[in-house]
């Protein structure tokens, strides 16, 4: 509903813009045997944020997706696993889960007029 919203007010005004929606890494691993509720989710919203890409380009409206893998938030503890970016964190390339900071940056620069 927010992207409708705002793409509506963009073309109304004739106005670029820029979209930047939130997936994850899941969405292309599956995570069986943890989230795949989750990550079926997410697959969704990179369709979705792809549709937008194409569709809107023309009018100088960009979208992108950022998809990071596992985070320290406060997900894993509301999932009833606090721990868990710690005990997956052996299986991830850099051996660290990422941290949200290192998130909000790369969204930054993808809303910026540098992207």
């Amino acid at each position: 509903l927010m992207c409708q919203s705002v793409i509506r007010y963009w073309t109304r005004r004739g106005s670029p813009g820029a979209i930047v929606n939130v997936s994850s890494i899941a969405a292309t691993l599956g995570a069986p045997g943890e989230y795949i509720h989750y990550a079926g989710s997410k697959a969704a919203v990179e369709g979705f944020t792809v549709g937008l890409a194409k569709e809107f380009a023309d009018r100088g409206i960009r979208a992108n997706v950022v998809s990071p893998g596992t985070t320290r938030t406060e997900i894993h503890a509301l999932s009833g696993e606090p721990g868990r970016a710690d005990r997956v964190a052996p299986r991830i390339p850099m051996k660290r889960a990422g941290e949200p900071q290192e998130i909000a940056e790369a969204i930054v620069w993808l809303l910026s007029s540098k992207a």
